[in-house]
């Protein structure tokens, strides 16, 4: 007499019991601790303002939004020196980052620092269709004229169509953001 099979387990991550719902104020603290549950992709966005001084700032609040037309889009404070120049120019570009970029993308999230200068030191082109620098090294590139700007808080919310892209190194891993921090994805 055979025996039968026996049965396997079911995987114990799917059942998950429910945590309790908080309750109490949503403060920026909370909300910023919430947000930061979702990982992102960094970038580096990028515009030159009609005086031809360059700006460029590390965002991670970077997606796509439409196939048709094709657009993407980028929160851009208030306070960073790259808000009223893109406003102004209309035209800006997207280098996503690798996981070799860590440290480019640290310096470009202080404050007063000297786009020239940082990238002096980092293989670097114009895009033809904006004039905005683009990494030679990013995963990939993106060209964009801005289609829409939406108030959003200590934020503008740049919807941009996409005049052009590139991928220089798109099997290279991307740098991730991820519970405050840089990490990197793992197989």
């Amino acid at each position: 007499m055979e025996s039968a099979a026996p049965q396997p387990e079911p995987p114990r991550h799917l059942h998950i019991p429910p945590r309790p719902v908080e309750h109490g104020p949503v403060g920026q603290r909370r909300f910023r601790d919430a947000m930061s549950l979702l990982p992102t992709g960094v970038t580096l966005l990028t515009t030159r303002a009609p005086d031809g001084t360059d700006h460029a700032i590390t965002a991670n609040s970077f997606t796509s939004v439409s196939l048709d037309p094709l657009l993407v889009l980028v929160s851009v404070e208030h306070a960073s020196r790259l808000h009223g120049a893109v406003l102004e120019s209309g035209l800006w570009g997207v280098s996503v980052l690798g996981e070799d970029a860590e440290q480019l993308s640290r310096r470009f999230a202080r404050r007063g620092h000297s786009t020239a200068d940082v990238l002096a030191r980092v293989p670097h082109h114009r895009g033809r269709r904006t004039g905005a620098l683009l990494l030679d090294g990013a995963l990939a590139t993106l060209e964009c004229r801005t289609w829409a700007a939406h108030p959003g808080g200590d934020h503008t919310v740049l919807i941009g169509e996409v005049l052009s892209l590139g991928t220089p190194s798109p099997d290279t891993p991307p740098l991730v953001w991820y519970r405050g921090g840089y990490t990197r994805l793992e197989d």
